[in-house]
């Protein structure tokens, strides 16, 4: 598998992910209806040019998932047994359609699972940069991560 076993990470490493992504107003239409989430601020252009912004917000947590998930082919694919959680969720600045989302991930911290000799537990904290640079989404995420095959 392409992801990492708990053994690899390296506590202070920063992984900056080479896939970037677009996103469109069909990502902001469809994650919004598929998530019941019916706020004018992402799925009516009218609504949205009338507000500070100006036009249509990306749904955030679109913007966290596209964040995480970004990180999964470099880090976890195939080796993570589950997420544990998030924390200190932030969306510093707008993201809109049209922009393209790049990432980092830096490894906080590990320690070894209490209850599962095979595993492992790493914090990361990952961050998510429009094209100009802008911080657009920050969190940081545990991950129940396995170890090596003997």
């Amino acid at each position: 598998m392409p992801g990492l076993w708990f053994e690899e990470f390296e506590i202070g490493k920063v992984y900056s992910h080479p896939i970037t992504r677009t996103v469109t107003e069909m990502d902001n239409m469809m994650f919004s209806c598929l998530t019941m989430n019916p706020q004018p601020l992402h799925i009516d252009r009218h609504f949205a040019a009338q507000t500070e912004w100006g036009q249509p917000l990306m749904n955030s947590l679109f913007t966290l998932g596209l964040m995480i998930g970004i990180s999964v082919n470099d880090l976890t694919l195939g080796t993570t047994i589950a997420n544990l959680g998030m924390t200190d969720v932030k969306f510093p600045a707008p993201l809109f359609q049209g922009d393209t989302v790049n990432v980092t991930t830096e490894v906080m911290a590990k320690r070894e699972s209490k209850s599962r000799p095979e595993a492992g537990i790493v914090d990361f904290q990952h961050k998510a940069f429009k094209q100009d640079g802008t911080l657009v989404a920050e969190c940081r995420r545990q991950a129940f991560m396995r170890k090596r095959p003997a």
